[in-house]
């Protein structure tokens, strides 16, 4: 067997244009909602005012920018791919066409990082913040039904408490998994709506704030470097770049709908470049006005920096706002996570690498319902029981590796296929993946010893899988095969 044959793109366009498939709903502006969708979550009100206290000041701005053109590496190469080959498996459909078999089965195990214990880890983080808003309403939830057993959570009240199940977690897993199941238009419009809200939300904190911002907070705008790489100065600007690199991903998440979107050449490109672009313009206002209306030192070992910065203007009503905005911010995450990975496990079913059931269309509703239905139950169960410091440290490794794995999959399929239609083209090439390549190993790199200990292990247990399950059950090799024996006669 061939572990590096790679699935011709003729296969990939019959899948495209085959009947019975998903429902091609999807139009531009629901592309970017997705992708707003996917990237603003709780990262703009928390990481904006760290990094700005421990690392960059007033110039958190400027770090934004930079890590919006790290991102952009990659989102280009999505964008090409997307174009390319409109299937829902995104980055796994990407490697199965450019690096073969093995590889692609290892990027589509790893996505399971991005999307499925991401939307675990947001789900446990998504249930705090509904604890702590019933608490401002009065409304105090039983402590065994909050946490998991294994992570004590501190209650509004100041108490550490250990829980026998994080049932907040849990529902709101089951009730964007229905959604899911019901249909991709529903669950779109669901999506865009909880997109307004939150988005609604900050652009009321840049329109309100923005009068009430003192020019003197933004001096010095760089402050000077203490004498430690990192701690302020242009090397603490980009120290804080990749801080807050992460506020970014998810946009990535929007290439997995290119099978429901009707025009997928025209419009995948707009949907993740243009959530991207639009993302980048509210967290570079956000910044701002956040360290405009109060001093970046103001922000160093506060949980809550927003906080921080309303209570310099007379409107306190903002500060439930923000936590709607949080709220709404993790709902559309977990929704574009759970319904990035279902659409890979379906790619992967049709491909044989995982049982058929992940690739089974509900004659109605038109989407893979025994796949969100397994993943109900599997996503369910690690938001109700792991610890959020577990999942929540898997999920970024696993999302950069891919990026890696689609930036030199751009540069692969140039050499190996230079004349294929590319109705969108990444700029620059090889400048523009290279630099994706280095940039995302480079955060890679940074995030220690132990996350990549538990991204070895994962890829291991999905070896094992492999090669007792999907290398036997392979479309494609089963077709490599037939096609060796026929020569042998």
């Amino acid at each position: 067997m061939k572990l590096l044959a790679t699935k011709p793109l003729e296969w990939i366009q019959q899948e495209v244009e085959a009947k019975h498939t998903l429902r091609r709903t999807l139009g531009p502006w629901n592309l970017v909602a997705l992708g707003i969708g996917a990237i603003i979550g709780a990262g703009l009100f928390s990481l904006t005012g760290i990094a700005a206290a421990e690392y960059a000041g007033p110039a958190i701005s400027i770090s934004f920018i930079l890590a919006a053109i790290g991102c952009a590496f990659a989102a280009f190469c999505y964008s090409e791919f997307a174009t390319m080959i409109p299937i829902a498996g995104s980055a796994y459909t990407y490697a199965y066409a450019t690096m073969g078999e093995l590889l692609a089965w290892i990027i589509g195990w790893d996505l399971v990082l991005e999307y499925a214990v991401g939307a675990a880890t947001v789900a446990i983080s998504w249930s705090a913040y509904i604890v702590s808003f019933l608490h401002d309403l009065g409304i105090e939830l039983p402590a065994a039904i909050i946490a998991s057993p294994w992570q004590p959570v501190q209650l509004p009240s100041g108490e550490l408490v250990h829980g026998a199940i994080n049932l907040p977690a849990v529902l709101i897993i089951v009730v964007i998994s229905l959604i899911l199941m019901i249909g991709i238009r529903e669950s779109a419009t669901v999506n865009a709506l909880v997109v307004l809200i939150k988005v609604g939300v900050v652009l009321t904190f840049i329109g309100v704030g923005v009068w009430y911002i003192r020019p003197e907070n933004y001096v010095p705008f760089i402050p000077q470097n203490t004498g430690e790489f990192g701690h302020f100065g242009w090397s603490g600007v980009l120290r804080a770049a990749g801080v807050i690199f992460f506020a970014y991903i998810g946009f990535d998440a929007v290439s997995t709908a290119a099978q429901e979107t009707r025009d997928p050449q025209r419009h995948m490109p707009i949907g993740i470049i243009g959530s991207l672009a639009i993302c980048t313009l509210l967290y570079v206002a956000f910044s701002i006005v956040m360290t405009g209306l109060a001093h970046y030192t103001e922000f160093k070992d506060v949980a809550a920096p927003v906080a921080v910065a309303i209570s310099y203007t007379p409107f306190k009503w903002l500060q439930p706002l923000i936590k709607i905005a949080i709220v709404a911010g993790f709902t559309s995450v977990i929704l574009v996570m759970l319904l990035g990975q279902s659409r890979v496990f379906f790619s992967m079913a049709n491909d044989g690498l995982l049982p058929k059931l992940f690739s089974e269309i509900h004659p109605r509703y038109r989407t893979p319902w025994r796949s969100n239905l397994v993943l109900m139950i599997g996503v369910g169960a690690m938001a109700a029981f792991m610890p959020i410091t577990l999942v929540g440290s898997m999920t970024s490794i696993g999302t950069l590796f891919a990026f890696v794995i689609v930036c030199t999959g751009v540069l692969i399929m140039r050499k190996t296929n230079p004349n294929a239609p590319r109705p969108f083209r990444t700029p620059l090439v090889p400048f523009v993946p290279l630099c994706g390549i280095a940039t995302n190993l480079l955060l890679m790199y940074g995030l220690g010893e132990s996350n990549w200990i538990r991204l070895i292990g994962w890829l291991a247990i999905g070896l094992v899988i492999y090669f007792s399950y999907s290398r036997k059950h392979s479309r494609l090799q089963r077709a490599l095969m037939t096609q060796a024996t026929a020569r042998d006669y």
